[in-house]
């Protein structure tokens, strides 16, 4: 139960998984000091949250507000903060910004998958970037975790992303994942359903029995045969935003 309440804790602050994959020893840009309070509150605070969010537009107006300030160092000091949402933000400005230079950087940390919550931004501009490394780092993402469901992350985004890519630029690049795609999509449902009834029995601890049978029906209702459709609709309305931002001058 400890470890549940662990797992509790660290899920709750978006802290890291802890896993070793076959990407563990690849190179990691890491700042070698702290960031300061201010910096983070001028570059990180306004913005980790909001970023691609479905919900509104604000952010976009405010990244056009502080797009001149954005610089090469800018970024490589929010990628190199060992934080999910510095991490966000730092790969996204230099998607506005055009910095094709910290590709290698992006795609590092996407393959390392250090962090949740991010790997759908560092996908996002890779997918922007549109550039055989790039797409490099999708690929090589995908051959790996697609054949990993224990670390279930960011597939759906990257297999939406190299769809995307495909039907703009008529390539095949997601052909090859379709079939572990499926099969992730089957294989998966025993682990979830093994979370599922670890996460009952703490709400059973904590919140009481009639909480945690709520929650295993909730989940029985959904159909677990159904293999999860992709889209490409969020990332074609989120690849013209950032193309939009790209090209703004103020």
């Amino acid at each position: 139960m400890d470890d549940l309440n662990e797992m509790a804790k660290f899920h709750s602050a978006g802290a890291t998984v802890r896993h070793k994959s076959l990407f563990a020893d690849l190179p990691t840009h890491k700042n070698e000091s702290e960031l300061s309070a201010d910096f983070i509150k001028k570059w990180a605070v306004p913005f980790y949250m909001e970023i691609a969010s479905y919900d509104n537009t604000r952010w976009i107006d405010k990244i056009k507000e502080i797009k001149n300030e954005i610089t090469t160092d800018v970024c490589i000091s929010l990628l190199g903060d060992f934080n999910w949402r510095t991490r966000l933000v730092g790969a996204y400005f230099a998607a506005v910004k055009g910095y094709q230079e910290l590709i290698d950087i992006i795609g590092n940390h996407l393959l390392k998958s250090e962090f949740c919550c991010v790997g759908h931004i560092y996908a996002l501009t890779l997918t922007f970037f549109k550039t055989d490394k790039s797409v490099g780092f999708l690929n090589q993402y995908l051959d790996y975790y697609l054949t990993t469901p224990s670390l279930y992350f960011d597939q759906k985004s990257v297999m939406e992303s190299l769809l995307y890519l495909d039907s703009i630029d008529k390539t095949e690049n997601c052909k090859r994942h379709f079939e572990n795609w499926r099969r992730l999509e089957q294989d998966r449902k025993p682990l979830e359903n093994q979370q599922a009834l670890a996460l009952a029995k703490l709400l059973e601890q904590q919140e009481g029995k009639g909480v945690a049978e709520d929650y295993l029906q909730s989940l029985s209702s959904i159909d677990n045969d159904r293999v999860e459709n992709l889209s490409i609709d969020y990332v074609a309305e989120q690849i013209t935003i950032l193309k939009n931002l790209n090209q703004y001058s103020s």
